[in-house]
């Protein structure tokens, strides 16, 4: 649309241009960035992550360099380190000692447990032999410690007062609550 001339009935001459947007020049820009996105938008995407995973990956380098460098090892580090170990190495021998004594200690218990029952079962084997009856016998004699630790353990007995009486029936209805069965009218129902 070039130079648009037009002329009046009246022979006036006028010469008027095209009218220009200025929008319509923003909007060209606009285009041809949807139209690169609209192309390249996945390759775009993709340079940007992979840019940033870089940027992270050599930030981290450069902070672990920086940190190694800061504190190079000194004899005193050193010296630490060895004190600190051995201190390690005495608390696990102590350690190793006190587990082997509960090892020992439990093993003499258990020799005894099994000793007891071996003895049990003799004494029941004989009293079978007799005829007697051996469950009366079945219980193992408590030593002292279990004697005096069950003792203790157990509580007294007191007298309770029983819930019920001896001769309670839920179904007789004597119990005197809201719901009971009751049984049906005997006769002629008056209906009517």
């Amino acid at each position: 649309m070039d130079d648009v001339e037009i002329t009046d009935e009246g022979g006036y001459h006028v010469e008027k241009e095209p009218p220009k947007n200025q929008d319509l020049t923003s909007l060209s820009l606009t285009e041809t960035a949807g139209e690169l996105l609209s192309q390249y938008g996945w390759y775009l995407l993709l340079v940007s992550v992979l840019g940033y995973l870089l940027i992270q990956y050599l930030s981290k380098k450069r902070s672990s360099q920086s940190s190694q460098s800061s504190t190079p090892a000194t004899p005193q580090d050193s010296a630490f380190v060895a004190r600190r170990q051995e201190a390690m190495e005495a608390a696990r021998r102590k350690m190793q000692v006190e587990l082997d004594a509960k090892a020992v200690l439990f093993k003499e218990k258990q020799k005894q447990q099994e000793e007891e029952k071996r003895r049990q079962k003799i004494e029941i084997w004989d009293s079978m032999k007799q005829g007697k009856s051996y469950k009366g016998n079945a219980k193992p004699p408590q030593t002292t410690e279990e004697a005096s630790s069950s003792t203790t353990a157990q509580k007294p007995t007191t007298d309770k007062k029983p819930l019920r009486s001896a001769g309670y029936n839920p179904l007789s209805g004597e119990a005197g609550g809201s719901c009971a069965w009751r049984p049906g009218r005997r006769g002629p129902s008056s209906g009517g």
